[in-house]
């Protein structure tokens, strides 16, 4: 988080100091989400500490809210977004933002797939059930998205009078992912460290409802891809898989206009 902050304040302080619009707005905002993912070819891989490199194909996967005890945990462990954002003028509406979505990806145990390749020196090539004392693999904590985003607004209706006004935001970006994976493949278990893991890229339409200048609450859908080029597991092994997320995110903000 300090890292996420620190980058923040670094681009904000660059437009900040080189434009030509330096009186604009701040803002963070902070929500939850439930997500939906495509289906993903798991590639694993260890030549060092053990004998293996074979494809698990159109795996299942599934997100995990921890939302049924909301008020009674830290505000970290349900599946969260926190951004920083910044819009470049008092009146403009392009903006730059960063961002941490703290997703959650948990392969289903228990199903059927393709399994291709070489294990311990037996070569396969067959459907089979795939059970947790196989492979089990879940980006629990999670599977993080670190990303900075061009932002556009769209004003759609404005009141004056009372200052509350709607808006549509559309956001682009790219960025780092950075899980902490727990994985159990036959038998050996490995959960964490974070660690770089891959990249992300993704965009977003937001519908924003500011109230009174300085709170806003908003509604958004997210697409991302995500490419794990090499998620770790125990020791030297290694996890490659692609797949596209969808997240549904509810959210409320402070505006903190740097104007008078």
């Amino acid at each position: 988080m300090k890292k996420l902050i620190g980058i923040f304040i670094a681009i904000t302080w660059t437009f900040c100091a080189y434009g030509q619009n330096k009186f604009g707005n701040l803002y963070v905002t902070w929500g939850y989400h439930r997500d939906q993912y495509s289906r993903s070819d798991l590639h694993f891989k260890d030549n060092q500490t053990d004998d293996y490199n074979f494809t698990l194909e159109n795996a299942k996967a599934k997100d995990k809210p921890d939302m049924h005890d909301l008020f009674r945990t830290p505000l970290t462990v349900p599946q969260y977004v926190i951004n920083f954002g910044y819009f470049f003028a008092k009146k403009s509406d392009w903006g730059i933002e960063v961002s941490w979505d703290h997703l959650k990806y948990v392969v289903v145990d228990n199903q059927m797939m393709h399994l291709k390749g070489d294990i311990r020196g037996k070569h396969y090539d067959l459907d089979t059930l795939v059970t947790p004392s196989f492979v089990h693999v879940e980006h629990t904590n999670g599977n993080n998205y670190l990303m900075v985003s061009a932002v556009r607004r769209i004003r759609v209706l404005q009141q004056t009078h009372v200052k509350n006004h709607l808006s549509l935001l559309i956001k682009a970006g790219a960025g780092g992912l950075i899980p902490k994976t727990d994985s159990y493949i036959m038998g050996n278990h490995n959960d964490g460290p974070f660690r770089l893991s891959g990249f992300v890229v993704g965009s977003s339409v937001a519908a924003r409802y500011d109230l009174f200048k300085y709170l806003y609450v908003e509604g958004s859908i997210k697409g991302a891809f995500a490419d794990y080029t090499s998620a770790k597991v125990y020791e030297q092994g290694r996890i490659k898989h692609t797949f596209f997320s969808v997240q549904y995110i509810w959210s409320a903000g402070i505006n903190v206009p740097l104007h008078i």
